[in-house]
């Protein structure tokens, strides 16, 4: 049963209200009481009535395990994770509150006002997720998300974008051992075949980086890519990202397509890979800010000719302007 608002929980946080819901339970917004004016995200974890005592110790001993590894990041991108703690048959994790909105009800603003979000704007945002996945995916020993997912993107008031929710974040510890702090596949539509298994599945780096495309995919056409189970069965479900947008770069849309293959030894092999096939060399500015590439003559070449016609254009203009003040 959710927790009623003004609940004090473990003698410091007070609920406020609930901000989510999941099948394993609920996450609040609640007043930091020892430290007037923070607020903080709890993450709620229910273990079932009829789970015996043996395996809740177990759960949650993998719980605490994965908690603490979690308490150790420290990066802009990522929420800061400041405390964990049991009550009764649940499991709590506190995080940072990030205000703002996510990247889904952004798209569906879009899409109601008939427009897409525009891709520079869009790769700013993956430039940000890639260095929070890089950062996670260096970790010894290296730590998935399992379930990016434009819901799952907060944009800050600054610009900063946010990788929230660890519900399902995956410690890739010796000889495949793992622990998860939630069993589950993550959202359908952004899920590799290979996360179908829940913790069964032999996940790695790749299983992120599929469910970052399929993120990128949904941002750009404001449509949630076929999922991989359905494209699977029957391939023709599947369209490319400029079937839908066909203002996309081929750049984009390629470097999206590789990090969906199917078969993860097809994909890009790490972040860093993807982020180069994504953006090349350019680094966006993200805090509020319209970053503009820069255009270097290998850039000039490759542009349509409408694009080059342009920049001559505009030297000439120029050009003829400083001829006229000398």
């Amino acid at each position: 049963m959710p927790l009623k608002p003004g609940t004090l929980l473990h003698n410091r946080y007070r609920i406020l209200r609930i901000i989510g819901q999941g099948g394993m339970g609920n996450v609040y917004l609640a007043e930091d009481t020892r430290l007037a004016g923070r607020q903080c995200a709890v993450k709620e974890v229910e273990h079932e009535e009829r789970l015996p005592q043996h395996l809740l110790d177990e759960t949650r001993e993998q719980f605490y395990r994965e908690a603490s590894v979690l308490a150790r990041l420290d990066h802009p991108n990522l929420p800061k994770v400041s405390d964990f703690f049991s009550v009764g048959r649940s499991d709590y994790l506190v995080m940072d509150f990030v205000p703002g909105k996510d990247l889904r009800s952004m798209i569906e603003e879009a899409r109601q006002r008939g427009k897409f979000l525009p891709e520079r704007q869009v790769l700013t945002w993956a430039a940000q997720l890639a260095d929070a996945l890089s950062y996670l995916h260096s970790q010894t020993p290296p730590i998935l998300h399992r379930d990016i997912k434009p819901s799952n993107l907060k944009l800050t008031p600054s610009g900063l974008i946010k990788l929230v929710d660890f519900g399902l974040v995956k410690v890739l510890a010796s000889e495949e051992v793992t622990i998860t702090v939630v069993q589950g596949r993550g959202t359908e539509v952004y899920t590799p075949l290979e996360q179908y298994g829940a913790d069964s599945g032999h996940t790695d780096i790749r299983s992120d980086i599929y469910a970052f495309g399929a993120t990128l995919y949904h941002l750009l056409t404001n449509h949630p890519p076929a999922s991989a189970r359905d494209r699977f069965l029957n391939p023709e479900v599947f369209q490319p990202p400029r079937a839908f947008n066909p203002n996309i770069s081929p750049r984009t849309e390629r470097a999206i397509l590789w990090a969906m293959r199917l078969h993860p030894d097809e994909r890009p092999e790490s972040v860093e890979k993807f982020r180069q096939a994504l953006l090349g060399g350019w680094a966006p500015s993200y805090v509020n800010s319209q970053p503009l590439p820069t255009v270097g003559l290998g850039d000039l070449l490759s542009a349509p000719a409408e694009r080059i016609l342009t920049v001559v254009a505009f030297l000439l203009a120029l050009t003829g302007f400083l001829l006229t003040i000398r």
